[in-house]
């Protein structure tokens, strides 16, 4: 609920969770919406970007004309970036200023969906006032 007509890119990490079934097909069933791949690995990689910032850039700007021509395939009309891995999900967000694609974890954006906007604070909230168990040594 609350994605329909909601059109996705998702970038499948390089070492993805899903490996019985298809990641694209999982997150159109999950979103109920169109979601297409974004080939391409994104130039984080765990230290990747740290430790070979020369290549990682080369890889960027790969990963980058992949995301544009997703953006053009799908109309140019985008709602996030979608990945199953927080540490693509922090390379991705790289890529916001020169796409205007903000970068999301699929689970947050399924919450979000499902949970409204103010969820996070929502589910603190909750934590705070006894919603979390207690396990005393």
């Amino acid at each position: 609920e609350g994605t329909e007509g909601k059109q996705y890119l998702y970038h499948d990490p390089c070492h993805s969770p899903m490996k019985q079934q298809s990641p694209v097909k999982v997150a159109s069933g999950l979103l109920n919406a169109e979601v297409q791949l974004s080939d391409r690995c994104c130039g984080e990689a765990g230290t990747f970007a740290v430790s070979r910032p020369d290549i990682a850039s080369q890889v960027r700007m790969r990963k980058q004309e992949e995301l544009e021509a997703g953006k053009a395939a799908l109309g140019g009309e985008v709602e996030k970036l979608l990945t199953a891995c927080p540490a693509c999900q922090q390379g991705l967000s790289r890529y916001a200023d020169a796409t205007g694609l903000e970068a999301e974890y699929i689970v947050v954006e399924l919450v979000r969906a499902r949970l409204g906007d103010e969820w996070q604070q929502a589910f603190i909230e909750q934590c705070r006032n006894g919603g979390v168990e207690r396990v005393l040594l």
